[in-house]
């Protein structure tokens, strides 16, 4: 059984982002595996470890410095790890999906694909869609528990207001993976080291027959307006809506 799953470094959730410029930001902060991926990456450790054999290849886009992601994953299981190395410039989902699927190609058919859901820097939450559409495969995003039997892969999804959707799914397919639907695991010393002697291969993005035709631009980068503080209203359960009225009408929401 051969499983991928894609991977991205992303700046840590804590780190103090600050712009630099036009389109650039300060990059001296903590990177770490975007954390989506993670429950991806544990999910495709399990299912290898459940079916006694196979090998699980990472795949990463991005920077030199997501070595150390790669390492990191590696070190959860992995069993070897493939880096499209881009240097400094902006690469969007549809560019990220063709590097990847072309690693793939070149790599060996998929028995099943993992990735997050989502990155937690960019958010754009379209390259699972887009990779399933080059390489031809269906995909199942915001995925909470999975299982599979034989060439059927049971998936629940959750869709938002507390409900969720159970899907059977032929493989190969590809898997975004939510919060909830494992614990990712901590490497131990001895896998840390032992994911120091597994193999990266690194390519470098222009040497891909690639080509990004879909003509998007990082145009700028703006930080996040401040939210405002939160405000509790006293009084009785008619006081406190009479006040919220006030409140939204004031702010012209009503």
């Amino acid at each position: 059984m051969r499983i991928y799953v894609c991977i991205k470094q992303v700046p840590d959730s804590e780190a103090i982002i600050k712009i630099v410029g036009d389109t650039e930001y300060n990059r001296e902060v903590v990177y770490v595996v975007n954390p989506y991926d993670e429950y991806g990456v544990e999910e495709a450790v399990r299912l290898k470890e459940n079916n006694g054999d196979g090998e699980v290849i990472a795949v990463c886009v991005g920077g030199e410095g997501a070595v150390s992601a790669l390492r990191t994953v590696m070190a959860m299981g992995v069993d070897r790890s493939v880096l499209v190395k881009t240097g400094e410039q902006f690469v969007g989902s549809d560019l990220t999906a063709q590097a990847l699927a072309w690693v793939i190609e070149q790599e060996g058919p998929a028995d099943i694909i993992f990735a997050g859901k989502q990155s937690m820097d960019s958010e754009g939450m379209q390259t699972p869609y887009r990779l399933g559409a080059q390489i031809g495969l269906p995909v199942v995003s915001n995925v909470v528990n999975f299982s599979l039997e034989k060439t059927t892969a049971l998936v629940q999804r959750e869709m938002g207001g507390g409900l969720r959707e159970s899907l059977t799914v032929k493989t190969p397919c590809i898997i975004g993976a939510n919060k909830g639907l494992n614990e990712p695991r901590y490497p131990k010393m001895h896998a840390i080291l032992k994911a120091k002697k597994k193999e990266i291969k690194v390519l470098d993005i222009a040497e891909l027959t690639i080509q990004d035709n879909s003509g998007v631009q990082l145009k700028g980068l703006h930080p996040a307006e401040d939210r405002s503080e939160a405000r509790i209203l006293e009084g009785t359960a008619e006081e406190a809506v009479s006040s919220l009225v006030d409140i939204l009408a004031e702010q012209r929401i009503i």
